[in-house]
């Protein structure tokens, strides 16, 4: 068992040059075309109950920035369970992962985050005519890419689902004896998203 960090950088070693010149304090150019680009985002939080990690999705861009030190993340409808924005309010280390599809690289943020529900600034970031619940500011401090291996290794965007999964259906009706979910769950879930998408 490895138990100290130098236990671990005597197996690792030391970085390259390159993996620690690629972090920014801020937005930089470069990374705001990373980010703007991305639909898909993993947001991380920590809490008094641990670690949560959420996703989040836009038809286009899922994070805004406003300027080099702030991000915006609105936070569109969900299963209201809130996890991670209690997190936020409780302790505001927050980290971001990006995704653009197709491509290898990953671009993450970590920070620390607020959230605002004034109208204002709900309305700038209306879509389709309804606002988002709230809106997460967020401060970086570390902008950095990833390495593309773990992509690349995964074949991430090469082709379909290359497995039979469970549906959401399923694993309900698994974990409620059949109480909730199933193939009705199933059945009817596209038309309830498309009701409640924004």
């Amino acid at each position: 068992m490895i138990e100290t960090v130098e236990q671990l950088e005597a197996l690792y070693g030391s970085p390259k040059p390159p993996s620690l010149k690629k972090v920014a304090d801020h937005i930089t150019a470069e990374y705001a075309t990373f980010i703007k680009a991305s639909p898909f985002v993993a947001l991380t939080t920590v809490g008094p109950e641990g670690l949560d990690c959420s996703p989040r999705g836009y038809n286009g861009q899922v994070v805004f920035i406003e300027d080099k030190q702030t991000l915006v993340l609105p936070d569109w409808r969900g299963n209201d369970r809130i996890d991670s924005l209690r997190n936020v309010v409780r302790d505001g280390r927050i980290s971001l992962m990006f995704l653009v599809p197709g491509s290898t690289m990953v671009v993450r943020v970590n920070g620390t985050g607020r959230i605002f529900a004034a109208p204002d600034l709900l309305q700038r970031y209306a879509k389709s005519g309804k606002e988002p619940r709230s809106v997460l500011l967020i401060t970086p401090r570390e902008v950095y890419f990833q390495c593309a291996r773990a992509i690349m290794r995964a074949g991430l965007w090469d082709g379909p689902v290359k497995a039979d999964l469970p549906s959401a259906g399923d694993i309900l009706a698994a974990m409620t004896a059949g109480d909730i979910g199933g193939k009705e769950y199933d059945k009817t879930w596209p038309e309830r998203a498309a009701k409640t998408l924004w």
